[in-house]
């Protein structure tokens, strides 16, 4: 007799077992059933139903409407070529290759900080166009962190609410990053969230030892996945600044006909500690009226 065919006959027994009928308030959900089953029970019950994900509980999973990120423009796994992807297949490209290159040429190649001079620039927009396009890679995974401890925007723009996230590893001592890290319904994304509360001295977390070993984890422990921070803006916190310092790449999104060339180049001077620099022209008007996403790379801007 097979294992599955064992437990079946378990699970049957025990049902017969109970004598009781439930009555219409007394029906269980199937997580309740769950509940109620022994201790030995549970591992027949997850062979059985192998159509679950049984190393990712629901409660953890969050889950992502692609079709209404869609409409929002955002890049999803399932588009082909359309213009948004396309662009986001370009400007993914390179930081791929530097993501993973020689550690003496780029230290933590993998750690991608996305970044604006101010507010509404686009930077959260981009910072999820880029975690889903290198989703969609075959070789490599993403973890999302959303690090604008002020104003966090990543869990509007995926449709979540807030949870435990930087701030509380920072905080909290007894957690670990598996603690807060968050599974979603997108295959190879993950997330974590800036955390529930504000913090008054957020920048000197951002600066501490704890952040610096959380870096240094992230950048080591998973050889496949690039880690891209949404940050605050740099010309207005601090706390940007100080974690440009400690990143592997760094995004610029500049906003088209809006951003002043001063304003570029005193968030360049904010950065220019980091080897890899990049560019990225948002909300430029294309000839055919759409907006287009150009992409600047390089290492000197004067």
């Amino acid at each position: 007799m097979s294992i599955i065919e064992k437990a079946a006959n378990k699970l049957r027994k025990s049902a017969n077992a109970s004598t009781k009928q439930p009555s219409t308030n007394e029906i269980s959900t199937s997580k309740e059933k769950q509940a109620q089953l022994s201790h030995d029970d549970k591992p027949a019950k997850i062979i059985i139903n192998q159509t679950l994900s049984p190393l990712v509980p629901e409660t953890d999973q969050v889950f992502i409407d692609l079709d209404k990120l869609s409409k929002l423009g955002v890049v999803t796994p399932d588009q082909g070529k359309t213009q948004i992807a396309e662009q986001f297949r370009v400007i993914k490209r390179p930081l791929l290759t530097n993501a993973f290159a020689d550690p003496k040429i780029i230290k933590k190649g993998n750690l991608i900080m996305v970044a604006s001079s101010l507010t509404g620039e686009g930077k959260s927009f981009c910072s999820v166009n880029l975690a889903m396009s290198i989703a969609s890679e075959l070789d490599h995974r993403v973890l999302l962190i959303d690090a604008d401890v002020a104003r966090p925007s990543i869990p509007g723009i995926l449709g979540f609410g807030q949870k435990k996230g930087l701030l509380d590893i920072l905080l909290d001592k007894k957690l670990d990053i598996s603690d807060v890290m968050l599974q979603t319904s997108v295959d190879k994304l993950t997330l974590l969230t800036a955390g529930e509360e504000r913090h008054s001295h957020a920048t000197e977390l951002l600066a501490g030892h704890r952040m610096g070993l959380l870096l240094d984890e992230l950048a080591q422990r998973y050889h496949d996945r690039v880690v891209i921070f949404d940050s605050p803006p740099l010309l207005l916190t601090s706390e940007a600044r100080v974690l440009a310092a400690r990143m592997g790449q760094i995004v610029l999104v500049v906003e088209a006909e809006q951003t002043t060339q001063q304003a570029v180049k005193e968030a360049l001077k904010q950065i220019e500690s980091c080897t890899s620099i990049n560019l990225i022209y948002n909300k430029a008007r294309a000839f055919s009226g759409k907006e287009y996403y150009g992409y600047g790379y390089g290492y000197n801007y004067s």
